[in-house]
């Protein structure tokens, strides 16, 4: 067991005296590694770390711009909104503007309708009273035309029974030269 004992302290020995003395082997075998650590870390941030990256700093740049384009999107929308509220307003005031132009409008034509239905009904009643006036006056003078034919009848008959035919030459002759008679008898 001694000899166990003893060749398991000399390897001890052995193996703290290369962890302060550093050997070429050591060194060479050191700086290999950090070589090939400086290699793998520069190719896996070539082709892995700068990838990622740039694929996440395109996505951050995606996201905020999604996010100013929402903004932008959300100000368009309000603006609009206000725009079209505006638009409603003007457009229901314009209909009201509309609407009393157009009741002030047949209110006028209802009365120019008024008006020339007055008119109308007043020519039409001055043109009656006209025409009664007209059928009066030839109502009238045709009356006249038949009392006179009546008295003209009635004085033949008078006349024929009383007159004889000298009394009938000498009231000729009289009215003959009432009316002029040396100048019809001239002729």
């Amino acid at each position: 067991m001694n000899t166990i004992l003893g060749l398991a302290g000399q390897t001890m020995l052995l193996t703290e005296s290369h962890i302060f003395e550093l050997n070429a082997q050591l060194i060479n075998d050191v700086i290999i590694q950090a070589i090939a650590i400086f290699i793998l870390f520069f190719f896996l941030s070539n082709i892995l770390f700068e990838p990622v990256k740039k694929v996440l700093q395109n996505r951050t740049e995606k996201i905020k711009n999604d996010i100013e384009s929402a903004a932008k999107d959300k100000e368009d929308a309000a603006a609009m909104k206000a725009e079209y509220d505006e638009k409603l307003k003007s457009i229901d005031k314009e209909r009201e503007e509309i609407l009393a132009a157009a009741r002030k409008k047949a209110q006028q034509r209802e009365a120019e309708i008024v008006e020339e239905a007055n008119a109308e009904a007043a020519r039409i009643l001055n043109r009656a009273n006209q025409e009664i006036e007209l059928e009066k006056s030839k109502v009238s003078d045709d009356m006249r035309k038949e009392i006179v034919r009546v008295a003209t009848a009635m004085a033949a008959k008078i006349i024929e029974q009383q007159i004889d035919e000298s009394k009938q030459d000498a009231l000729i002759e009289d009215t003959l030269k009432e009316m002029g008679g040396s100048t019809w008898l001239s002729r």
